[in-house]
């Protein structure tokens, strides 16, 4: 392992106010969204999709770093170009998600529990090979009459830091993604409260398994009322407790904080993002970014619906929700840019 090596990467990930693009979506995943819109589910229309998004002009002012799947890392563009060379030809550093996906946890009901460390130091070594220089595992933890449980608090807090280990002795920064779901009529404290306890037990795994903080960035979700709370807090609430809890509980040696949008619609992201920075950037140890999938996607999806002239319109849709993104970054953001699409 070189940590000098892996601490670059990790700061050029979270540098000059850019994000990081989620586009990992697994086949299963993929093809339900592509089924709702009625798109065919094929290895080619998925492949197209994607050479889409990377092929986005401008996508490189505001993407450090693209998150891809198996299958994507070792698809190319129809010109025969493979998609690794066109994310580095655009200033931008491949990822991939080396999970295998949440299970049902065992003694455990109504929560999950991360596989995929089995054959992973295998697999880390053949994607840094293909170009990979950092990795995204997520765990999922869900809240309701009960639960979250320690054991499942502490069992995925366990698997997140084995693989963050495993992924630095390859070289590979590993994005930790603890993620507590939106799903639910939980309130904003409630949230904050389960968001601290997972985040202190993650950090206190990553710690007992010698992983280089300064080599790590933390993917965590915001600290939000469920969906069906019936108290919505407005978005300065929550930016004032997720940095909240986020200062309580994150250790000042981790380089960047890339948000999940975890299903939230792209310009309330984009809003809560950016008043966390108006309001706390100058006083913060660690950047304060984005890991979006769905919310830097979505409009683009929807454009494209398979066509093959819809994909300038969808590109720009697409370019547009990451530069506004940026701009949430910088604290820049406001609403009268979704009125003014470029």
């Amino acid at each position: 392992m070189n940590s000098q090596k892996l601490m670059a990467v990790a700061r050029a990930m979270v540098a000059e106010d850019k994000g990081l693009l989620a586009m990992d979506e697994s086949t299963s995943t993929c093809n339900k969204r592509f089924a709702g819109l009625g798109i065919p589910q094929t290895e080619e229309a998925r492949r197209t999709y994607r050479e889409l998004i990377l092929t986005t002009p401008g996508l490189g002012e505001c993407i450090n770093g693209a998150i891809l799947y198996d299958e994507t890392i070792r698809q190319q563009k129809k010109d025969g170009t493979p998609f690794v060379k066109v994310i580095t030809d655009a200033g931008i550093i491949p990822g991939i998600k080396v999970d295998t996906g949440a299970e049902d946890m065992a003694g455990h009901p109504k929560e999950k529990i991360t596989e995929g460390l089995d054959g992973l130091r295998g697999r880390l070594a053949e994607y840094f090979q293909l170009g990979a220089r950092f990795t995204k595992w997520r765990a999922v933890i869900t809240v309701g009459d009960g639960i979250p449980s320690r054991g499942c608090i502490e069992a995925n807090a366990q698997a997140l830091a084995r693989y963050a280990a495993l992924c630095q002795e390859a070289g590979l920064v590993p994005i930790v993604e603890p993620e507590v779901l939106m799903e639910g009529e939980h309130t904003l404290e409630r949230c904050c409260a389960v968001t601290e306890e997972v985040l202190r037990t993650v950090f206190d795994q990553l710690y007992t398994q010698r992983v280089t903080l300064e080599g790590m960035i933390l993917k965590p979700n915001m600290t939000l009322p469920g969906l069906t709370c019936p108290k919505q807090d407005s978005v300065d609430e929550v930016a004032d407790a997720t940095v909240r809890c986020l200062l309580r509980a994150v250790p000042a040696a981790v380089p960047g904080i890339a948000f999940l949008s975890g299903g939230q619609s792209g310009e309330l992201a984009s809003a809560r993002l950016n008043a966390m920075n108006v309001r706390f950037k100058s006083r913060l140890p660690w950047a304060l970014t984005f890991s979006f999938s769905r919310a830097i996607q979505q409009p683009a999806l929807e454009i494209w619906q398979g066509e093959d002239g819809r994909v300038l319109a969808a590109q720009r849709a697409l370019y547009h929700r990451a530069r506004c993104n940026r701009a949430a970054c910088r604290g820049e953001y406001h609403t009268a840019m979704e009125m003014r699409r470029e």
